[in-house]
């Protein structure tokens, strides 16, 4: 087991920037099955290809499974893009190949002037476009843009 603490790190793909972990304090376990535990939060940037900011991620607990290229986050975590967009739960998953959020829980997406939207399940890309609810609660509302109601 390796520990660390203040722990910055950065995640890169073909020379570009594409994400930077924060965390007071890392638990590194090497075995079968390797992984890295981040037991007192962590705070995640992800960037776009421009290397700006797409979303942020925060959460009390993240486990990262190395040969899986898998986040496991759980207690209070809590995800926001530049759009304003907020979306919470009390776990999820990231998958860094598809760069896609995933979970089973209840969720609750705050679109930036929307209601609250709530439901069981969820999957979406990283910087919170394309979500999909499986399970919507009622009442949810969507506010459709004036440009797609029917005259």
């Amino acid at each position: 087991m390796e520990e660390a603490n203040n722990v910055q790190s950065f995640l890169s793909q073909n020379g570009n920037l594409r994400a930077k972990l924060v965390a007071p304090y890392m638990l590194r376990y090497a075995m079968d099955t390797s992984y890295i535990e981040f037991p007192r939060t962590l705070h995640v940037n992800f960037y776009d290809s421009a290397g700006k900011v797409e979303s942020q991620v925060d959460a009390l607990y993240g486990k990262y499974f190395e040969s899986i290229a898998k986040v496991y986050l759980r207690d209070s975590v809590v995800v926001f893009n530049v759009k304003g967009d907020t979306l919470r739960t009390p776990d999820l998953w990231w998958d860094q190949n598809t760069k896609k959020f995933y979970t089973e829980n209840r969720v609750r997406i705050q679109r930036k002037g929307q209601r609250v939207i709530g439901g069981k399940g969820m999957d979406a890309a990283q910087d919170l476009n394309n979500i999909r609810i499986y399970h919507l609660e009622s009442p949810s509302f969507i506010t459709v843009p004036d440009s797609m109601q029917a005259n």
